[in-house]
């Protein structure tokens, strides 16, 4: 059995989602929605881009807590695609 996403309410009476491994295991909690088809759709979305999503390293300026990105990838990213989740 593959991984599962779980609809639940939250402590503050919201509406998230967890992904769940096969293990038992949260691998991610979503942030809070207004119903549970806005959910659903989230849901969705994160099923179609997770099969492709590149990763991204970002880094926070332990001064500042901003974002240090140049905005496009070095040249070493461009030349090598990531390969798909098997």
């Amino acid at each position: 059995m593959a991984g599962q996403f779980e609809l639940f309410t939250d402590a503050e009476s919201r509406i998230r989602f967890r992904l769940v491994a096969k293990d038992g295991s949260v691998l991610a909690v979503s942030t809070p929605f207004e119903d549970k088809r806005a959910a659903a759709d989230a849901i969705r979305a994160v099923r179609e881009c997770a099969g492709t999503g590149l990763i991204k390293e970002v880094r926070s300026s332990p001064w500042a807590g901003s974002s240090q990105n140049s905005g496009s990838p070095s040249p070493a990213h461009r030349r090598h695609r990531h390969a798909p989740a098997v």
